[in-house]
């Protein structure tokens, strides 16, 4: 019997508890409850243990006079399947079933060989490991939330950076390399990561393919990122062993207020006692090591890596681009536009198609849901002109057809304007020829409403994908742009006061040629002496 069950019962036992109160809270018998109790009283009393009872020798089995056979088929091939081996049997005159055969296949199949993990050691600056790992806290001020610890490691110092965030996508991942290479000093020559998506896209046979996007952050810092093998985080051992000390040290007997409180404390843990602990390997504190380390780091570059996401967005007929399920002001100037938008940690910035910044909102957190940030200008103006200005100019860019719909919805709606500007946003989801389509139709059978444009493009139109929707943009900025006469070119003698020469000095003008031509020799074709 299990002695720590035994020991259980007894402490139980002892502290006033019936038989059956210890069975119901041990989930055991009451038969094991007394039995247990039995076997203490008897060596308490010196009584030798009973024999036990001998079993009754097992009866033979339909796969016995096949075993060595079985065997054999394991020996020689040892990935093979029960299916396989009962296959083969079934060739010999074996008459039993799969479930007995797969038991003793279990039982004499040879257990692998796994081969032991041999630790290496890196030179100063050489190396460094970076991982994840996940946890569902408790915080007292924010309720139960899943978090992420990014932690970065020395390989020879063993000195760590550890962070707690609420994502492991790209612009957290290098957001928190960026803080990481800050903190300690300098970057590593190489970096090991397991096979993440934000470093490995994917796989061309065993060789991984890394992410474009974080080979540019890398160059940038002049480090060399490499996968490990998948399936094997032995090869990181100095970055996933740390893990375990934080949660017995840093998260153990902890409570914390919030993400923001947690992190602090780990701050606050990595400074007082993860850097100046004897480390169990090199026998050293981490912050010795990293400062024999420190200058054999790659320095850090003048300005760090832009780790800000941009994304892009069709403004809804109401001012707002959506971004994490929030909702975020525009200019309702620029409704039914793509705008981009360019999300840092802490805010996020509205670009329109020039790139030219309109407005800056302060970044929900992840946990909010359905929030709506206003902004200056969000609303349509006051004054009623220049509202109907802005709208002509808009349907004057689809040519007579949108002129003469907003001029029929303007005199046949009451509330022409906002049904005006709704057509707009359908004009961002729709590629241009659809929604011209949609207005020649309109205007043809008279329809002057929302409603009328809504079916058309339902029936007719097919919504343009993202990049469909920039190229149309683009396309109506550089229309914009280099919309008039063009500029001509300019003479080459108009540049060489630039370069420090007279127009004398250098290669005759057009003017001079021209004189030259005229003073030439009609007779003999060579012109007249200087």
């Amino acid at each position: 019997m299990n002695p720590e069950l035994v020991a259980n019962i007894v402490v139980l036992f002892h502290g006033g508890a019936s038989v059956r109160r210890i069975a119901l809270s041990l989930g055991v018998s009451r038969r094991t409850v007394h039995r247990a109790l039995g076997q203490v009283e008897q060596a308490r009393a010196g009584v030798p243990p009973e024999r036990a009872p001998q079993r009754a020798a097992a009866r033979g089995s339909k796969l016995d006079p096949y075993e060595a056979a079985v065997a054999d088929l394991l020996a020689r091939y040892p990935d093979i399947s029960v299916r396989r081996i009962l296959e083969e049997l079934r060739a010999l005159g074996y008459t039993g079933g799969y479930t007995i055969l797969s038991e003793r296949v279990l039982h004499l199949r040879p257990s692998p060989v796994v081969a032991p993990v041999q630790r290496f050691e890196t030179g100063p600056g050489a190396q460094a490991q970076m991982d994840f790992s996940t946890y569902d806290l408790d915080f007292s001020d924010e309720g139960r939330r899943r978090v992420h610890a990014f932690s970065y490691v020395l390989g020879y110092s063993r000195r760590q950076y550890l962070r707690f965030v609420e994502a492991q996508d790209f612009a957290t991942t290098v957001r928190e390399h960026i803080r990481a290479f800050e903190h300690l000093g300098g970057v590593a020559a190489t970096c090991l990561y397991d096979n993440m998506k934000v470093v490995v896209s994917g796989h061309d046979g065993d060789e991984p393919v890394y992410n474009p996007r974080f080979l540019a952050f890398a160059a940038h810092y002049g480090f060399r990122p490499i996968a490990c093998r998948v399936r094997r985080p032995q090869t990181k051992g100095k970055v996933e062993r740390p893990f375990g000390y934080i949660e017995s040290n840093l998260l153990g007997g902890r409570t914390f207020r919030s993400l923001e409180h947690l992190n602090e404390t780990a701050a606050w843990w990595l400074a007082e006692v993860a850097d100046v602990r004897i480390h169990g390997q090199t026998k050293a504190r981490p912050l010795d090591r990293h400062a024999e380390e420190l200058p054999h780091l790659i320095p850090l570059p003048a300005r760090p890596f832009d780790a800000a996401e941009v994304v892009y967005r069709t403004v809804d007929a109401e001012g707002f681009v959506v971004y994490r399920q929030n909702f975020y002001a525009v200019p309702w100037r620029l409704i039914g536009q793509t705008v981009a938008v360019r999300v840092t940690e802490h805010e996020l910035v509205i670009h329109d198609s020039a790139f030219v910044e309109t407005v800056r909102h302060r970044l929900f957190p992840r946990t909010t849901v359905g929030g709506r940030s206003p902004c200056a200008g969000h609303e349509p103006p006051r004054d009623a002109q220049q509202r109907s200005e802005h709208l002509s100019q808009r349907f004057a860019q689809f040519g007579a057809a949108g002129t003469r719909f907003l001029e029929g919805l303007l005199g046949s709606s009451r509330f022409g304007k906002n049904q005006a500007e709704r057509v707009l946003s359908l004009a961002a989801a729709y590629p241009r020829a659809d929604v011209l389509q949609a207005l020649e139709r309109a205007v043809q059978y008279g329809a002057f409403s929302l409603q009328a444009i809504v079916r058309i493009l339902a029936a007719r139109g097919r919504p343009k994908t993202p990049l469909d929707a920039l190229a149309d943009d683009h396309r109506s900025y550089l229309d914009r742009v280099l919309e008039g006469t063009p500029t001509p070119p300019r003479p080459i003698t108009d540049y060489q006061a630039l370069l420090g020469e007279s127009p004398h000095n250098g290669e005759a003008t057009d003017r001079e040629r021209q004189a030259g031509h005229e003073t030439e020799n009609p007779d003999d074709g060579q012109a007249e002496p200087a």
